[in-house]
């Protein structure tokens, strides 16, 4: 009777599973070649070893493309794409699939207990103002990393494809992660981290702001709002970041909708009061079906 039990919970988890919006998660991309969108790319970090190489390569379900175009990631690129240091061991590795227009930006990090300061979160908004957009991008390490390295990676995958990024914007969004890695070292909550950055993305978009005294009014009252407290040297930083952003030629607009994107699949679902509604239905299913069970075996 326990495996009878068992089955019927799997049932009622395959069910509810079943009902779930599919497009809140990247695809892996099992398709064979896509003759439009080009091959999936690959970039690996240069310290990795062999064995690590070897099961960075299953993480990141290589073996599930037909062909993919590889590439490494070194010291050199970081130095430079955004101006770091040469000597740098790069141990974050991507996989990039191409979409088509107006699909977003998906982040999947495959090793979050290996990537130890950077959130998808905080890899969207960087690579939203570094200019890259409709893609899934998958994120692993066998090691433990920070995950900075993993932004040059992606950088140097599109500038082999012959995809120009801005250098500017390369470097601006490098200085973002390091900022928002460095607000939530010093104590503000990850997703807040995050949250805060978006927020000040969506008011610029709105405000178009003219001078760095207004930047600088958008970031103290995005702070107010989310109850953010921060040392005057991290305030600063704030406002210099978005002012070196607002001197840089970013559609704010098509940031704010891909940042909306982003954020409101998971959204979506709690408030579809139709999606709740068909799993009421199917708890309701699986209970009868659990009482005729124990009707049949007691009679």
């Amino acid at each position: 009777m326990k495996k009878q039990v068992n089955f019927l919970l799997l049932a009622l988890l395959l069910v509810v599973g079943s009902l779930l919006p599919h497009g809140v998660q990247a695809s892996t991309g099992n398709e064979g070649i896509n003759e439009k969108l080009g091959l999936p790319i690959v970039v690996y970090g240069e310290a990795l070893s062999d064995s690590q190489k070897s099961k960075v390569t299953d993480l990141l379900e290589v073996d599930q493309h037909a062909e993919v175009d590889e590439f490494t990631v070194t010291g050199e690129d970081i130095a430079n794409y955004i101006g770091g240091n040469p000597n740098s061991n790069m141990y974050s590795s991507v996989k990039i699939l191409h979409k088509d227009s107006e699909e977003g930006l998906n982040i999947e990090i495959v090793t979050p207990d290996n990537i130890t300061k950077v959130t998808k979160e905080m890899y969207s908004n960087a690579l939203l103002t570094a200019g890259v957009e409709n893609a899934d991008v998958f994120v692993a390490s066998s090691v433990q990393v920070s995950g900075h390295s993993a932004l040059t990676g992606i950088y140097k995958a599109y500038d082999a494809k012959g995809v120009k990024l801005d250098n500017e914007r390369m470097e601006v969004a490098s200085e973002e992660l390091d900022v928002a890695t460095s607000l939530a070292d010093n104590g503000v909550d990850e997703a807040e981290v995050s949250e805060l950055l978006t927020e000040i993305k969506k008011s610029i978009a709105e405000q178009n702001p003219a001078t760095k005294e207004e930047v600088q009014q958008i970031v103290e009252e995005q702070l107010n709002n989310l109850n953010i407290e921060l040392s005057e040297e991290d305030r600063q930083r704030l406002i210099d970041l978005f002012d070196q952003m607002r001197d840089l030629n970013i559609n704010f607009d098509a940031v704010k909708n891909q940042l909306d994107e982003l954020t409101g699949g998971i959204q979506d679902i709690i408030n579809d009061e139709g999606f709740w509604n068909k799993v009421s239905n199917a708890m309701q299913k699986f209970f009868d079906g659990l009482t005729d069970f124990f009707r049949s075996i007691l009679n």
